[in-house]
């Protein structure tokens, strides 16, 4: 996001947690989630909620009259508070109401204790559907109906998974802002690991790491970047051995596949 947009979002998240803390956060993501949906399918709402030339009371008391009448009191305070804020464009007013809504699940997730659950869940599914082509087609073939397509998501998890995985996944499958599937859930799961105060590392490696080589290499890591580390494992044959490492967009390739790789392109320079 831009500055003025960044800035907006930073307060509107810090309203929302003021604001969660004697609600339902659960519900109140429903009516955030809603209103994203509101403003995505009206270009003339989302544009009249950030015209940058409109007093910001005039905009907030639109917010108010739009939403008042089918949301709580504490979801159109934020809402007017939102859309009383500067933002940068009106595209990223509806992605910043996409955020809190997911926030506010995973404020859910903490309140009832299943944070780390919640963020294994959602990188366990996402390995899931990238490892099977024919049913990440069906979950992101944008001709189905998007609440088909988070209907079928959900589905899968029924049963086995937290309330918040569940949402969550309806979310990203449904409505990916306009971002991959693996983009949308990895935006996810970092707002998972940000609340437990992590930072996401994934680890490719030929053989299922020990429980004494998982805790040396979340250690190493923590050393690394100064922070608590949340690991997540693909097991992958190709490799052949060693380890790659991400984190963000720092990767540290030890694999044996890479090193080979390496030496025949300077067999062949």
């Amino acid at each position: 996001m831009r500055g003025a947009s960044r800035d907006s979002l930073a307060a509107a998240r810090e309203r929302l947690e003021g604001q969660a803390a004697g609600h339902d956060p659960a519900g109140l993501a429903d009516e955030l989630f809603a209103a994203a949906d509101a403003c995505d399918s009206s270009p003339s709402l989302r544009a009249a909620l950030t015209a940058p030339a409109a007093e910001a009371d005039a905009k907030a008391a639109l917010a108010t009259d739009v939403f008042g009448g089918q949301f709580s009191p504490v979801a159109v305070d934020l809402l007017a508070s939102v859309a009383r804020s500067r933002w940068s464009n009106p595209r990223e007013f509806v992605d910043a109401l996409d955020m809190l809504g997911v926030q506010a699940v995973v404020t859910s997730a903490e309140n009832h204790g299943v944070l780390e659950q919640v963020e294994a869940d959602l990188f366990q599914f996402g390995q899931i559907v990238t490892d099977q082509p024919p049913l990440r087609g069906a979950l992101t073939d944008r001709s189905l109906p998007s609440e088909s397509r988070a209907e079928l998501a959900a589905g899968l998890l029924e049963g086995r998974t937290p309330d918040e995985t569940r949402r969550l996944v309806r979310r990203v499958v449904g409505h990916p802002r306009g971002l991959s599937f693996e983009t949308a859930l990895q935006a996810v799961i970092d707002e998972v690991a940000q609340r437990r105060e992590r930072r996401v590392a994934t680890v490719v490696t030929a053989i299922p790491l020990t429980q004494a080589q998982h805790q040396r290499l979340v250690a190493a890591l923590a050393a690394k970047f100064a922070t608590q580390i949340s690991l997540n494992v693909i097991v992958d044959a190709d490799v052949i051995g060693g380890l790659r490492v991400s984190v963000g967009d720092q990767v540290i390739d030890g694999t044996i596949a890479n090193r080979l790789d390496e030496a025949r392109q300077r067999l062949i320079g």
